[in-house]
């Protein structure tokens, strides 16, 4: 075999090795009932803050527990703790997108960067203001 043969095995090999990697992190959005059913295994759920519990957030006690319940798209309900500060406009959120393990009927948020808060659009209901946004960014 020629060198360069050699060389272009090698150079394919390590990117179908690279490739596999990248595999290994793809996730994919799970239901609260499902989340169950992996117990212990990190999931990342969508889910709606449900304003009918209360949210448990005291900065004075403890600013690194913040303690909520989310319904899914199913209608299946959890709670949510998280051990770091309560996101900014957090109850404004349409969606909250989270990224933790089920530990029985709680949903457990370890990583910081376990929670993400998808805030409705500030042009949703003021179609004209979305317009004269758009024709002064041209």
């Amino acid at each position: 075999m020629k060198r360069s043969h050699i060389i272009l095995l090698i150079f394919i090999a390590i990117a179908i090795g690279v490739l596999i990697s990248f595999m290994g992190n793809l996730s994919t959005y799970e239901t609260i009932a499902s989340a169950k059913q992996k117990e212990g295994k990190t999931v990342t759920i969508i889910a709606k803050l449900d304003n009918s519990q209360p949210i448990e957030y005291d900065p004075a006690k403890n600013p690194n527990y913040l303690c909520f319940h989310i319904a899914d798209t199913l209608g299946n309900k959890a709670k949510v703790i998280y051990h770091y500060e309560k996101p900014h406009d957090m109850e404004k959120a349409e969606r909250i997108v989270l990224k933790g393990r089920m530990n029985g009927d709680v949903f457990e948020i370890t990583q910081k960067d376990g929670i993400l808060i998808k805030c409705p659009s500030k042009y949703k209901d003021d179609p004209a203001a979305a317009r004269k946004n758009l024709s002064q960014n041209q």
